[in-house]
């Protein structure tokens, strides 16, 4: 049996940079209420948004992930070219292949190893977790991390369930080897049992038919039963929050920054509680002007706290996202 060279990497990897693009209409609970029969006051009341962000015919998934990565390269003090790895969280890149990644790969300039990954909302975490393993295990130097949707192409207009709650937006990470370990372990799962929550309603085959089916035309939609989701999201992921904490040797006076999944406000507020954060904590609320993005709301979330002075260069933050599957993941990072 011959002797097999591996690979080693560096002792410890880190975000050192973080990039977001933001569509550009911005929608108001106004334009969403009459298809719903809903009001500003109740999906305010519900949710804690106020306006989301809908993509137009030009913004597609790759433009907004190219223009959130060239952001994020740059502010990690990097060319493009340096990238050797590129990872890509989305639910709604509609050619089931290629990987857009692939292609945000060609335009950004490099020709790293790129791939797709689908964990819904918990998505970006779960590309940080990958590219820290990466990056550690020597297989990459640096790792772009895009969390990106464009959920306005599978969402129910009529829907009051979710049509007042998802949007459109891309961030991204650079991460690469770092002198102090900036990713502490991740915590992550999945609750299959919870597989019917949030979903996409209709089977491909169902639009597409057959000879012996015709098909209904009509492009799949997100469905989610929110009562349930926010019982399960409120309780469970406090006490992920705090495993993830005790993985990084983190405690709650440790934590300079709490960035949750933008799902809902509510439920912001009820894992903020359950898991009894300092008032010391500030707390990303990226939903209530962005609204739920899915794999790129934790990253947009972090971009506009960095942007506003909330999370500074250095701090300790906890970020954690859960979607559907159910799945999860949650870590504890440096702020770059």
């Amino acid at each position: 049996m011959a002797a097999l060279t591996t690979t080693t990497g560096a002792q410890h990897a880190a975000i050192l940079g973080v990039g977001a693009y933001r569509p550009l209409r911005v929608v108001p609970n106004s334009d969403v209420v009459d298809a719903i029969d809903s009001s500003d006051e109740w999906i305010q009341q519900r949710s804690g948004i106020k306006t989301r962000r809908w993509a137009g015919p030009d913004e597609s998934v790759q433009m907004m992930s190219v223009e959130a990565s060239r952001i994020a390269i740059e502010r990690a003090g990097l060319e493009p070219g340096q990238i050797d790895c590129v990872v890509v969280a989305t639910v709604s890149h509609l050619l089931q292949t290629p990987a857009v990644a692939t292609a945000i790969a060609h335009e950004l300039g490099t020709d790293a190893a790129a791939f797709d990954i689908s964990a819904a909302c918990s998505g970006f975490c779960h590309g940080i977790a990958l590219a820290s393993d990466i990056v550690r295990a020597g297989t990459s130097r640096y790792v772009l991390v895009v969390g990106v949707e464009r959920l306005t192409d599978i969402l129910d207009l009529t829907d009051r369930g979710t049509a007042f709650i998802f949007a459109d937006g891309a961030g991204a990470a650079v991460v690469g080897p770092s002198e102090t370990a900036g990713i502490g372990p991740v915590v992550w799962g999945s609750d299959g049992e919870q597989f019917d929550l949030i979903r996409q309603r209709e089977d491909w085959r169902d639009v597409v038919g057959s000879p012996e089916k015709p098909g209904s035309g009509v492009m799949p939609h997100l469905t989610m039963q929110g009562n349930p989701v926010f019982r399960w999201a409120s309780f469970a992921m406090a006490k992920i929050g705090q495993q993830a904490l005790d993985a990084a040797g983190v405690t709650l006076d440790d934590l300079d920054v709490f960035v949750p999944h933008q799902a809902n406000m509510r439920i912001i507020d009820a894992m903020a509680r359950s898991m009894k954060l300092p008032p010391t904590v500030r707390i990303a609320r990226d939903v209530a002007d962005q609204g739920n993005t899915s794999a790129a709301s934790v990253p947009l979330a972090l971009d506009r706290m960095m942007a506003e002075g909330e999370a500074r260069s250095g701090d300790t933050a906890l970020l954690i996202a859960f979607g559907a599957g159910l799945s999860y993941a949650a870590q504890v990072v440096t702020v770059p």
